[in-house]
């Protein structure tokens, strides 16, 4: 293969590091955005990685295969999430004490506008959030936010633990309502409360 300018390197690893966040191939103009550069500048780049071997790509979007292995990888197979095991105060959520395993996930499973953000993966302990299909030992997915609309899945740091619950406000304070009758909702002030990110789907083994 032959050597790559900085620019064309710059531009391939955006393209595998947009794989590992976002488990597609990114499109001409999201490159051209990332480097503020102009989509024809963009295209250019990509053309140039084409001809020296690095990639391949179609006339279709998010068509864009890495050839740097020997079996070529197409980029939107899968997604490679991280689940998390227990998450303490302080440390970045994806920190690697963090990490326990990964997940291979088809992205086609995740909503729409679920790009942007990270992902991660939390396994669920006991039966507070069965009526919503959550149960012991799935992964919820989420996407890493700090904030959350009303009715939201998050998952919530309070005093060193975590917890997935359906977020609500009442009387000034922050419910985390479960949804399972045989639990109570849990009423924090603001300041006692972290959300690590919002619930987007959910993966069971059997």
């Amino acid at each position: 293969m032959k050597g790559l300018t900085q620019r064309q390197q710059e531009t391939l690893d955006f393209i595998e590091e947009f794989l590992r966040t976002e488990g597609m191939a990114p499109t001409v103009y999201e490159i051209a955005e990332r480097f503020n550069v102009k989509s024809a500048t963009a295209f250019a780049h990509v053309r140039a990685l084409q001809r020296k071997g690095y990639i391949k790509r179609t006339s279709k979007a998010r068509s864009l295969t890495l050839l740097r292995s020997e079996s070529p990888r197409h980029l939107s197979l899968t997604l490679s999430i991280p689940i998390l095991g227990r998450i303490s105060a302080g440390a970045p959520l994806l920190a690697e004490e963090h990490v326990e395993s990964t997940l291979q996930f088809d992205p086609k499973l995740l909503p729409k506008g679920a790009g942007g953000h990270p992902i991660f993966g939390l396994r669920v302990f006991g039966e507070s959030m069965r009526d919503l299909g959550i149960l012991d030992g799935d992964i919820v997915i989420a996407k890493q936010q700090s904030s959350a609309a009303l009715g939201d899945i998050v998952v919530a740091l309070i005093e060193n633990e975590t917890t997935v619950k359906s977020l609500y406000i009442k009387d000034n304070m922050v419910e985390l309502r479960p949804a399972n009758p045989a639990f109570e909702s849990q009423f924090y002030p603001l300041d006692k409360i972290a959300i690590q990110g919002v619930v987007i789907a959910l993966h069971r083994t059997y």
